[in-house]
């Protein structure tokens, strides 16, 4: 959960995770709208496919034991090397070296690493740098202490070098200018048409084969409506949310219920239960709200 996400963000997200799927077994066991239910409002959900499917893994080849080899690990769907790093120094205390964001900018600075850290000779030298300070015992106590060195200290922005414990070692001039990375990708921006359909009480979603493949989505608006849509008046409601690299724009168009619904397509009288993506879930709730008050 805490792959680009925020901690005070997560936190609540996963004592309801482990209420709601205490082990592997009843996660396993839990179909996909529960799984990104649960998992709704954290984003990327490639992450929850992927811990349900190693639930799964887990019960059906390892007996219900998370494996303790990291070349094992490795093979779960999801798992890289820092996550496989990471369980096996903080679950299973094994002396093992873990990089991501935080200690990877600790050991730029530290090392005054002049490379990209987003190219493979870059992101080599930082697991090669972490391996060589680690223990040989109680790594475990060493990783959180570089993680939190980072977090709390070691910051992207205005790195606390006063308070730094470990600044009579650091090697950078300008801490503030490591890590070095490649450029980002420009920001692209997007408008996405959709419509609010509703019948007797009931409003119609589309299952996601996309972007947001198994949750439920208001029904994109077809490219041969768009200029009907737009003739009608402007949308019922607009929004702008954040995707990776792009901005976009949430445009929800009324439209009349059809006489067939598409493939895909089904009727809900309440979304309460329903696996949606919070931008689609906030424009329903809103508009259902309008609903009612009209």
């Amino acid at each position: 959960m805490l792959q680009q996400t925020q901690v005070a963000t997560v936190i609540p997200y996963y004592h309801q995770w482990l209420r709601t799927f205490p082990d592997f077994g009843s996660l396993a066991r839990a179909s996909e709208n529960e799984v990104l239910r649960a998992w709704q409002g954290l984003g990327y959900y490639a992450r929850a496919r992927n811990l349900h499917a190693t639930a799964k893994t887990v019960m059906n080849r390892h007996d219900g034991n998370f494996p303790r080899e990291i070349e094992q690990m490795r093979q779960l769907p999801g798992i890289g090397k820092y996550t496989a790093h990471a369980v096996a120094s903080f679950a299973f205390d094994q002396s093992v070296p873990i990089v991501e964001a935080n200690t990877g900018r600790v050991l730029a600075r530290v090392f005054n690493l002049r490379e990209s850290i987003d190219s493979n000779a870059g992101r080599k030298r930082l697991w090669q740098h972490a391996a060589s300070l680690l223990p040989k015992s109680d790594a475990a106590t060493f990783n959180s202490a570089l993680l939190d060195l980072g977090a709390l200290i070691c910051v992207a922005r205005k790195p606390k070098c006063d308070a730094c414990p470990v600044k009579a070692f650091c090697r950078a001039k300008n801490p503030a200018a490591l890590p070095v990375r490649n450029s980002k990708p420009e920001t692209k921006r997007l408008i996405e048409m959709h419509a609010l359909v509703v019948r007797r009480s009931r409003i119609l979603l589309e299952q996601s084969p996309h972007r947001w493949r198994g949750m439920w989505i208001l029904p994109p608006v077809e490219p041969n409506c768009l200029e009907q849509c737009r003739a009608q008046g402007p949308p019922v409601y607009e929004s702008v949310f954040p995707f990776t690299h792009h901005r976009v724009t949430l445009s929800v168009y009324r439209r009349a219920a059809p006489k067939r619904i598409a493939p895909g397509q089904q009727w809900f009288g309440s979304i309460d239960q329903v696996a949606m993506p919070s931008p689609h879930r906030r424009a329903a709730q809103s508009l259902i709200q309008t609903l009612v008050e009209d």
